[in-house]
């Protein structure tokens, strides 16, 4: 049978599952401001930084042709995958955070 028309993937997605938040539903995430904003501004970078130049390195890796043997393409894609699946993780995180003062609670 000819594989013309048939798409291969590469298998990569099935080693990368989806992060999931070990938190009941309904649960706040608490956090203290530094540790809030160390996430945010990891999801900062992230999106404004890191993804923006693997999506240029990719874009211009599509462009060289055979994608099936282009190395910066395949690593490219597989890092996009990964810094998308932070990014969700980041953003459900920071959905239920919850900034608590640790210096102003009552024992």
């Amino acid at each position: 049978m000819s594989k013309a028309f048939t798409k291969e993937t590469d298998g990569e997605d099935e080693d990368l599952p989806e992060i999931s938040a070990p938190l009941p539903a309904g649960t706040k995430n608490y956090l203290t401001p530094e540790g809030h904003a160390r996430l945010t501004e990891e999801l900062r970078q992230l999106r404004r930084v890191e993804r923006p130049k693997v999506v240029e390195v990719v874009s211009w890796a599509a462009g060289n042709g055979d994608r099936s043997e282009n190395g910066d393409y395949l690593y490219g894609k597989k890092r996009l995958r990964e810094i998308d699946r932070r990014v969700r993780y980041l953003m459900k995180r920071l959905e239920i955070a919850e900034v608590v003062d640790v210096n102003r609670q009552k024992n």
